[in-house]
């Protein structure tokens, strides 16, 4: 037997769950159906704001209940915006090419909380050598030696006899 189906609008779009009756003993979980982006700002923002890209149709209520009964996330402000991308682009038959527009999410955190993207690609530290005289002339020989090396892949056979 099929339980009745009724229509329930979960966080701006229509679905279609099954009618919950008291007593069922199966375990309901409703998952949201469109997903949040993380995004690095281009601009710097404010240690408490987060940057995200979402769908179209998700507004700012959405956002803020996304973020905070899904990942605990205290939320202060939500603020939207929607990126137009242009359409000068032209493929290899000269046909326009639009990429799709985007919704852009800027959440400020609540409670003093900060975000901080981590360092993932860290800079090299930069090891500044003295300048002297002495050591460039060092580093000097010992490039030119290693260019002057004979290529072991050659097996023996000299520079001037190419192949």
């Amino acid at each position: 037997m099929q339980q009745p189906q009724r229509e329930v609008t979960n966080m701006s779009r229509r679905l279609i769950y099954p009618l919950y009756q008291l007593g069922n003993p199966q375990l309901q979980i409703f998952r949201p159906t469109f997903s949040m982006t993380l995004v690095r700002p281009g601009k710097p923002q404010p240690p408490d704001t987060v940057q995200f890209r979402i769908s179209m149709e998700m507004t700012k209520f959405d956002v803020r209940n996304y973020l905070e009964k899904i990942y605990n996330v205290p939320v202060a402000a939500v603020r939207t915006r929607i990126q137009y991308c242009t359409n000068k682009k032209r493929n290899h038959l000269n046909q326009r090419v639009k990429r799709p527009d985007y919704k852009v999410a800027y959440v400020r955190l609540g409670q003093q909380q900060t975000f901080q993207f981590p360092d993932i690609y860290p800079e090299k530290e930069k090891q500044h050598e003295e300048g002297s005289v002495e050591a460039m002339q060092e580093k000097f020989v010992e490039d030119e030696q290693q260019r002057q090396k004979p290529d072991p892949r050659r097996g023996g056979v000299t520079e001037w006899f190419g192949l």
